[in-house]
């Protein structure tokens, strides 16, 4: 794992200036490459990448970068993994009698492929993860591209005529020539979601590269003139599945995606340092460690924390799990003191404003595992794929309920007891009540502010898949169609982002073997019942995993990787977020509606609601506005 970040300028820089630059650019990503790093500027284009590496595979210098292609025409910088890279050489091999490698590195197998293949086919025949910037000497030409479902980021956008583009929005930062506003429509959008969805970030003209995407970038072009191109369609891919279901009986199907998440978990062990992977006890973990530990000939390494709080603790199911596996198992039991300590590091280890309160939790494990490895397996993504959470049970008989009320006196009843008091999940159905249709409804109940354009002052928030029907999948049933929403923007724009920056602020890589591209795509074959079964989700993946791990330990209530953040807000955290949303300090800052602020934070401390995930999104905001 690394991390890049460049430019492409209009005028003439000397080369020492420009070396200068991408060296202060290098330096803001050391964390996500402390092992190297290096810098290559080409003064006659006005183009130049930077570097920092986390030796992963091919540790000598062959694996170095920027790396440079064989015929000299590419240069790369290159964030991330190639899992099938040694079945792609021995492609290439067949098609190309004569290639000389110079080291056993991805990176260097990737270029080699763009050379042959050109860039859609190889990133096409790629299965990993990963964003880089790409140099065409030959067609004066910047393609920037990342993977199909998002797990790396990248940044780009212009500030005056410097195109800068980085892994991180620190690096672009870092460039002298960096001057863009703060977006208050992406800041409404944090508001609504905790999290920023692609394509936008909360700078005005700066945007994330959107996944399954690549750009291409002549020298001197603006925004206007470029359009990113998709290579991979999540909405295709769950078009296509429903279209086309998996015909096997349960037997073949279990055993049809077993053998499917076992071929990914065997590629994303690949590795020439210490591997290991989380294990909460949950249902994802214990099936990517199950798996783990039957193709490995020694004990896996696990890791999971536990917390002292009443109900936030899993870590005894993990240990159970582990136990019975044979894993290599290390606990950490967290106090509030630990937890609390992460907070004034979230605006660094998130460049951008983020707010899902589960970073905190998941910095800590990540500290944990990188003292003893240097890569991790995740089992991220096993709910939006097979069902798993309970939105996805509750909301259709919510809304089958609601729904034969005409839409007239649903809007009566709402205005009529939106006033009153009444216990918070009350509220909630109260809030959705007036939704003229099941995607609305699904909407509001995923939204923390309601009305951001309220609450940011001056902001209209930007359209999101959400608002734009057209970009989205066309499914058989409002589960799938929840599912496949949460897969779009949730997983890609808040769960991924946790975790990349969390992992990289330890310097751990971190892998998701349920989001290969063909575990996604098996999973968009198989009918519901095979996903949410007796009111309950993942059946089929229990089903892998029960094969491995008795029933008993796995079935009880899903408790989620959550801190008891309500409680923390009114007491150890009280004086910190008083400090940042008093009245003084809102006012000064404007940005947000001083009145509904504060509103929300005396109902908050006195109990009578829980804010805290909508608090969550201002403090996080504020704690960044703070360093910037």
């Amino acid at each position: 794992m690394c991390g890049f970040s460049g430019f492409i300028l209009k005028f003439y820089l000397p080369n020492d200036v420009g070396l200068s630059a991408l060296n202060v650019m290098a330096n803001s990503l050391l964390h996500r490459g402390p092992d190297a790093n290096d810098v290559w500027f080409d003064a006659d284009s006005g183009v130049g990448l930077a570097h920092v590496r986390l030796s992963i595979l091919e540790l000598s210098e062959a694996g170095a970068q920027p790396m440079h292609s064989a015929n000299n025409r590419f240069v790369i910088s290159f964030n991330g993994e190639i899992y099938n890279h040694l079945d792609l050489r021995t492609q290439l091999e067949k098609e190309v009698c004569k290639i000389v490698w110079r080291g056993n590195s991805d990176t260097e197998t990737l270029l080699e492929c763009i050379a042959v293949w050109g860039l859609k086919k190889t990133l096409q025949a790629t299965v990993g993860m990963f964003a880089f910037a790409l140099w065409d000497r030959q067609e004066n030409e910047l393609v920037l591209a990342r993977d199909r479902l998002g797990e790396k980021p990248l940044y780009w956008g212009w500030c005056g005529d410097v195109l800068l583009f980085g892994s991180e929005l620190k690096a672009l930062k870092a460039h002298p020539g960096f001057n863009a506003a703060i977006d208050r429509n992406s800041l409404a959008l944090l508001m609504r979601y905790n999290s920023i969805p692609a394509p936008y970030s909360i700078y005005e003209g700066i945007e994330k590269l959107k996944a399954g995407y690549f750009v291409r970038i002549k020298k001197g072009q603006k925004r206007s003139d470029v359009s990113p191109e998709s290579y991979w369609s999540f909405k295709d891919v769950v078009e296509t599945g429903i279209a086309s279901p998996f015909k096997g009986d349960v037997v073949q199907t279990v055993d049809a995606l077993e053998n499917v998440l076992n071929q990914s978990v065997a590629g994303q062990m690949l590795a020439d340092v210490s591997l290991g992977a989380f294990l909460s006890g949950g249902i994802d973990s214990s099936t990517i460690v199950a798996l783990m530990q039957k193709q490995s000939s020694s004990p896996v390494q696990t890791f999971a924390i536990g917390f002292d709080e009443p109900g936030y603790n899993e870590a005894v199911y993990a240990k159970e799990v582990a136990a019975h596996l044979g894993t290599n198992h290390t606990e950490y039991y967290v106090s509030a003191k630990d937890a609390l300590a992460v907070v004034p590091k979230l605006p660094h280890i998130y460049s951008e404003p983020f707010a899902d309160s589960s970073q905190i939790p998941t910095f800590l494990v990540n500290q944990m595992a990188k003292q003893q490895v240097t890569v991790a397996l995740s089992g991220d993504a096993g709910d939006e794929l097979f069902g798993g959470y309970t939105p996805y049970q509750f909301a259709p008989k919510i809304w089958n309920a609601i729904s034969k009320l005409p839409l007239s006196i649903r809007k009566a009843v709402a205005s009529l007891l939106g006033g009153l008091p009444m216990p918070d999940k009350l509220l909630k159905l109260l809030n959705v009540l007036p939704s003229k249709d099941r995607a609305e409804f699904y909407h509001i109940l995923m939204t923390h502010w309601q009305q951001p354009e309220q609450l940011v002052l001056g902001a209209k928030p930007y359209p999101t898949v959400f608002d734009i029907p057209s970009q989205q999948p066309n499914t058989d049933c409002f589960e799938h169609w929840m599912m496949a929403m949460d897969a779009s923007q949730y997983m890609i724009d808040d769960i991924l982002v946790k975790v990349d920056r969390a992992a990289m602020a330890n310097s751990l890589e971190v892998r998701v073997p349920m989001l290969d591209h063909r575990v996604v795509e098996f999973a968009w074959t198989l009918p519901l019942t095979m996903k949410i079964r007796d009111g309950k989700g993942k059946w089929v993946l229990r089903e892998v995993l029960y094969r491995h791990v008795p029933k008993h330990l796995i079935e009880r209530p899903k408790k989620g990787f959550s801190i008891p953040l309500a409680q923390w807000l009114r007491g150890p955290l009280k004086e910190w977020a008083e400090t940042l949303l008093s009245e003084t300090r809102l006012r000064n800052d404007g940005y947000f509606n001083v009145q509904m602020v504060r509103q929300t934070w005396h109902q908050h401390l006195q109990g009578k609601r829980d804010h805290a995930l909508k608090l969550w999104g201002v403090l996080m905001f504020q704690a960044w506005l703070e360093v910037q």
